[in-house]
């Protein structure tokens, strides 16, 4: 729909505490090696939309680019005081056009993955028809990224929800389902010689799914997951290192408890001024009254910084 000046105006966010509306119980479940640093929420009446489902994070923390599940592209600036989100400026929306140039209708899109290559280059995975989109630096229109035909295999709303790009152009696809029963989760990686899916992400537990994904300062694929409770969500974050055939060094970053953050699916990894790797993270609220949009953020331990991340 269309988007009012009125609802890009500068946004306030509403501050929440960190255990707000969380018992104790559920507290003593949290098993974060990562510092729970805020949760923020960005209420619907400023920025006029719902489903976000992808976020990338400048390298300063300063900026960000976010897409949405009805194919919108929104862009802002998050102003900081003393480290924390306190407000976004400078918001503009506007909806991703299609391969032949046209504005995207919403019952034909459903953007999940978000990446961005280190020269500006945006790509987009989407659901229902499973496929790639890339955005050169300063173009609309989509280009389609060659893929696989087992692509065409995926579940209608089981696709590729997570998407990470490293700093040689190679990209990681997951999807949000295994090829067998309670399996492990394929990592779709594509360089200049073509994709293959030599890298899995193993299963860890029942409920927990891949969401999102990002390749962070330290050359590491970190992964989110979600699982979905009934009454509530979960959040997990685990990270691996990258190796030519397979992936190794598997850390759990965090688990959060039950109802902590809303349905977090999209994940930003990057550096801030003190030299900690920071987790930041967008929620979709499905479009629900019931549900809120939320950014997050996490702040890595320096006792879980690898002995070869010279950044």
């Amino acid at each position: 729909m269309p988007l009012s000046l009125a609802r890009l105006r500068p946004a306030l966010l509403v501050l929440l505490l960190a255990s707000g509306g969380i018992g104790l119980a559920a507290l003593a479940q949290d098993r974060s090696a990562a510092e729970h640093l805020q949760t923020a929420v960005w209420p619907r009446d400023q920025h006029g939309l719902g489903g976000f489902s992808g976020l990338t994070v400048s390298e300063d923390g300063a900026r960000f680019l976010a897409i949405t599940d009805r194919g919108h592209r929104v862009e802002g600036v998050l102003h900081r005081e003393a480290g924390r989100i306190t407000e976004i400026r400078d918001l503009s929306a506007h909806r991703l056009r299609n391969t032949d140039g046209q504005i995207t209708k919403v019952r034909e899109i459903d953007a999940e993955g978000l990446a961005v290559a280190q020269d500006g280059t945006v790509y987009v995975s989407l659901e229902g028809e499973h496929r790639i989109w890339t955005y050169p630096p300063g173009q609309d229109t989509a280009r389609a990224v060659p893929t696989p035909a087992a692509f065409a295999r995926f579940s209608d709303n089981r696709g590729l929800e997570a998407l990470a790009i490293d700093g040689d152009g190679t990209l990681f696809a997951i999807p949000e389902q295994s090829e067998r029963w309670m399996g492990d989760f394929a990592v779709w990686r594509r360089t200049e010689s073509g994709w293959d899916d030599h890298l899995t992400v193993p299963r860890r537990g029942v409920f927990f799914l891949p969401v999102g994904a990002d390749i962070g300062p330290d050359g590491q694929l970190y992964v989110l997951e979600r699982a979905f409770m009934g009454i509530g969500f979960r959040s997990r974050v685990r990270r691996f290192s990258v190796g030519p055939d397979g992936l190794g060094e598997e850390i759990v970053l965090l688990v959060s408890p039950l109802r902590r953050h809303d349905n977090l699916e999209g994940l930003s990894v990057w550096r801030d001024e003190s030299g900690a790797i920071r987790l930041t993270m967008i929620s979709d609220d499905n479009e629900n009254l019931l549900q809120k949009t939320q950014l997050v953020e996490y702040r890595l331990p320096n006792t879980l910084a690898r002995s070869d991340d010279s950044g």
